[in-house]
């Protein structure tokens, strides 16, 4: 039998159940949805966990559609799964756990003994660290963002190639390889010795058809070339970006981008104007690198200073 809090499966069998992760407010038990998909052959074991930001939805359309398609019998080694991690914050809707206005990913390997955000990373991370693989699946919040999967252990680190390789692997077609802040699973995972990677499929609120799709299909890919299941993976190459230029507004209005989202830019292209309620142009800004069109906020109403959008840069094909 494997098992994963109060969900457990044989060999060639499917279960699921709830991950206890302390009480709320009136007392009662919070427990994370799980699923266990124990294959009929042995073979690796791969973590999936969605929504440790609470309101990162589209990790959660990915579990909700890749999970029923795995059949056991079919399967070489172990699936655990963590549909939702941020219990708190996904119940209001927040990207923040609101009981201790914490941002999840930035509290692993966590605490067993500190605060709710830091047993939450501490109880999903012991599970995590029962598997050779991991997806900690992602979306860019509010933000407009291309499909990427990120690798945040950093080019020196020891496991840097086979954490690339699983980004590779997964395919969405733009990878950001650039380290990532202390606390982030992807940089906890791999410390421990295990691949990791965050895919941040797409973003803005809700959840994007699209993106889902991606994220199912990486999910399989991942599936399909580790061993988990027969067949093969027909890899392409990726874009990749090795760090952001960012932009804030040089004043407050509205914002008319000059860009799409994944369109090249060119060092001084215009990137986004800034005009008046009625529509006189009060500022323009350019790229300072060439790169990609990466990221962008969705509400056109900024104040001066605020972030309007992200390029990638140090572009190369892996």
């Amino acid at each position: 039998m494997t098992t994963l809090g109060t969900a457990s499966a044989a060999p060639g069998e499917f279960a699921t159940g709830r991950l206890e992760v302390g009480e709320s407010r009136d007392g009662s038990s919070v427990g994370l949805p799980v699923a266990v998909i124990n294959g009929a052959r042995d073979g690796k074991t791969l973590y999936i966990q969605a929504a440790s930001d609470g309101d990162e939805l589209n990790g959660v359309g990915v579990v909700q559609r890749a999970i029923p398609q795995i059949d056991p019998t079919n399967l070489s080694g172990t699936v655990l799964v963590v549909g939702i991690v941020n219990y708190y914050a996904f119940q209001v809707a927040k990207h923040r756990n609101p009981i201790d206005d914490t941002k999840m990913n930035r509290t692993y390997p966590g605490d067993e003994n500190g605060t709710a955000s830091e047993r939450i990373a501490a109880t999903t991370f012991e599970a995590a660290t029962r598997a050779d693989l991991i997806l900690d699946l992602h979306q860019g919040s509010t933000s407009r963002m291309i499909n990427e999967v990120r690798v945040r252990c950093g080019p020196r680190h020891r496991l840097h190639r086979e954490c690339l390789e699983l980004a590779k692997t997964f395919g969405c077609g733009y990878i950001l390889d650039q380290k990532g802040p202390d606390g982030q699973l992807a940089r906890a995972g791999p410390d421990e010795g295990i691949p990791t990677i965050d895919p941040e499929l797409g973003g803005c609120v809700g959840w994007d058809d699209e993106s889902i799709r991606l994220g199912v299909r990486g999910v399989f890919n991942v599936l399909h070339d580790y061993g988990f299941l027969d067949g093969n993976v027909n890899r392409e190459p990726q874009t990749r970006a090795s760090g952001f230029d960012q932009y804030g507004s040089p004043a407050g209005g509205l914002v008319d981008f000059q860009c799409d989202l994944g369109d090249r830019v060119s060092a001084g292209e215009t990137l986004f104007e800034v005009t008046d309620v009625f529509g006189q142009l009060k500022g323009r800004v350019t790229a300072d690198n060439a790169g990609i069109f990466w990221r962008s906020r969705r509400l056109p109403q900024v104040a001066t200073g605020e972030y309007v959008c992200s390029v990638g840069v140090d572009i190369d094909s892996v």
